[in-house]
């Protein structure tokens, strides 16, 4: 028997055990992937030569075992052993509605490979969905959630510049990492030409300058080798297993089981309240339970999803807390891959840059802020950098000896890179059921994703890459390249929704503290409670609702309410 039990170890799973473990807990994680060790199962000392098949994955290889993993830019031959064989973990979709489901299944699950872009959701964010009518209201607002940005950050570390953007609240930084030559150049003449646009340094949870308590973890400053999604032994960038598991552990109150695949929540129908919680080994297939006080669902948006619509009982026809009929539903991803490329000619020609830093430029949301919008309603912001080629000429150029040697020496030109991230808007339509006609391995029915992206996110989409053009152009670029639209949900990698906060237990699935209306000891924090997505990385946002909610799930159980 266990004080908690927090299922899943990544993102939000990880802060909860931490802080359920600090407040003296003790807490069991279940994690349905394999057990990894921080360090020893990472290639991040090879040289790129050193690598198979210059790390790419073999062709074949790729059609057969990673056909949706393999468009996502992290997966190659050093990082595949962290994502699922889609083989392997079979899911369905309607015809002609793709949806990329990009995931990995081991001790720290997606934790690993982020991309560590780290912004708060601000108090216009939080107050959306009432204004506009779309969705459901958040039982929050920025001012909640405030405090619990702050501790976050302190502890995971965030690189970032203070801008005093009300769109994009300011944080507890480390200092940024600083924007190159031509980025400066590029920011100057953007917010020359638009005044209410700004050109920021991007916020990222990597260590420019570890502070002492993350060196107690075991963590140093970030090496600037931008190979991040490969693990960093140096624990520079935040996972799980670099900093939130390490600081539970040393409490003594921490247990981990691993190739533990949760099957199901028992609930008790005379309290309400969850018992246990059914797993399937995933080595042997044998079934075990675990009780515990409280239970954290903490499994990533679908899979919290295919739990709770799989825990049925006789009360519970359509899956745990759904009297509401809202789990599954509200699927949201950003709107991702929207990229504009140019050459920059004006970019300062005798300059170039040292290390490759761990992030870019970030030009956060203007539209419906300081520029009005067309026709839709939220916004966007854009990620992206400047880099040089450290070759004027292509390595299939032909040529030997001196002159080939002269001309490799001169620099290429400054190329220029921004992406749109836009917000999608909550739809019931969007949704994760059961396939309940087809099981996996485990005998467990695979989910069903049925999620497109709306005509307010085709309007937003126009407009990313128009703005986008302008502002590259603005700084004196060429266009070469754009896209000519979003790329499937699902490829952001920000999936959100499926049991979302609300004020009403027949509109929502959980209430202010991510406590389920229907189980007063489950409690949820993970991206399946989002009430609507802004357009910031929201993984930042996940771990302070975590924080939030572990201290008051640690109250109530201190004071006997649960």
């Amino acid at each position: 028997m266990f004080d908690a039990i927090v299922i899943g170890s990544g993102m939000s799973g990880g802060i909860a055990a931490k802080e359920l473990c600090e407040r003296g807990l003790k807490v069991l994680v279940i994690e349905r992937g394999r057990k990894i060790e921080h360090g020893a199962d990472y290639m991040d000392s090879q040289m790129p030569w050193e690598l198979p098949n210059n790390n790419k994955i073999p062709e074949e290889e790729l059609a057969l075992d990673y056909a949706v993993q393999g468009q996502c830019y992290a997966v190659n031959e050093a990082t595949k052993k962290f994502w699922v064989k889609d083989s392997e973990h079979p899911y369905t979709t309607p015809e002609g509605k793709p949806f990329a489901w990009i995931r990995g299944y081991h001790l720290g699950g997606r934790s690993i490979m982020w991309g560590r872009q780290s912004y708060r959701l601000s108090a216009q964010d939080f107050e959306a969905n009432a204004k506009d009518g779309f969705g459901c209201d958040w039982p929050i607002r920025y001012e909640d959630l405030a405090p619990w940005y702050d501790h976050v950050e302190k502890f995971v570390g965030v690189a970032g510049s203070k801008e005093g953007l009300p769109q994009l609240p300011d944080g507890e930084f480390l200092p940024e990492f600083a924007l190159n030559d031509a980025e400066k150049m590029f920011k100057s003449a953007v917010e020359a030409k638009f005044p209410g646009r700004k050109v920021i340094s991007g916020r990222a949870a990597n260590l420019s300058v570890a502070q002492p308590h993350h060196e107690e973890l075991g963590r140093s400053s970030c090496q600037n080798r931008s190979i991040c999604e490969r693990g960093c032994s140096y624990g520079a960038n935040y996972t799980s297993l670099s900093a939130a598991l390490p600081a539970a552990e040393r409490t003594g109150n921490l247990t981990i089981v691993t190739d533990a695949i949760v099957q199901s929540l028992v609930q008790d129908p005379k309290t309400g309240k969850i018992t246990s919680v059914k797993i399937i080994d995933a080595k042997t297939k044998a079934g075990r339970t675990y009780e515990a006080n409280i239970f954290f669902l903490n499994a990533s948006t679908i899979p919290t999803a295919q739990i709770l619509l799989n825990s049925k009982s006789e009360a519970n026809p359509n899956g745990l807390c759904n009297k509401s009929d809202q789990v599954g539903r509200n699927l949201m991803d950003h709107m991702y891959a929207l990229t504009t490329v140019g050459v920059m000619p004006k970019a300062p020609m005798d300059s170039y840059y040292k290390g490759r830093r761990p992030t870019g430029i970030y030009i956060p949301r203007f539209r419906n802020v300081t520029e009005e919008a067309d026709g839709y309603v939220r916004g966007y912001g854009y990620q992206g950098g400047m880099m040089r080629r450290s070759s004027a000429v292509p390595p299939s150029s032909p040529g030997f000896g001196i002159e080939a040697k002269e001309k490799a020496r001169k620099l290429g030109p400054w190329l220029v890179f921004i992406s749109g991230f836009g917000e999608m808007l909550p739809n019931p339509y969007n949704r994760v059921t059961l396939n309940e006609k087809n099981v996996d391995k485990w005998g467990m029915p695979i989910v069903h994703i049925d999620c497109v992206q709306g005509q307010n996110e085709a309007k937003m989409a126009k407009q990313i890459m128009t703005d986008g053009k302008a502002m590259v152009e603005a700084a004196g670029g060429i266009v070469v390249a754009q896209a000519d639209k979003p790329g499937a949900p699902g490829l952001g990698i920000h999936e959100m929704g499926t049991a979302r906060m609300g004020k009403d237990p027949m509109t929502s699935v959980f209430n202010k503290f991510n406590q389920a209306h229907e189980a007063p000891n489950l409690f949820c924090t993970d991206g399946a409670v989002m009430a609507s997505s802004g357009c910031q990385n929201p993984s930042l946002t996940y771990m302070a609702l975590t924080a939030r909610a572990a201290n008051h799930a640690a109250e109530l159980l201190k004071e006997g309410k649960l």
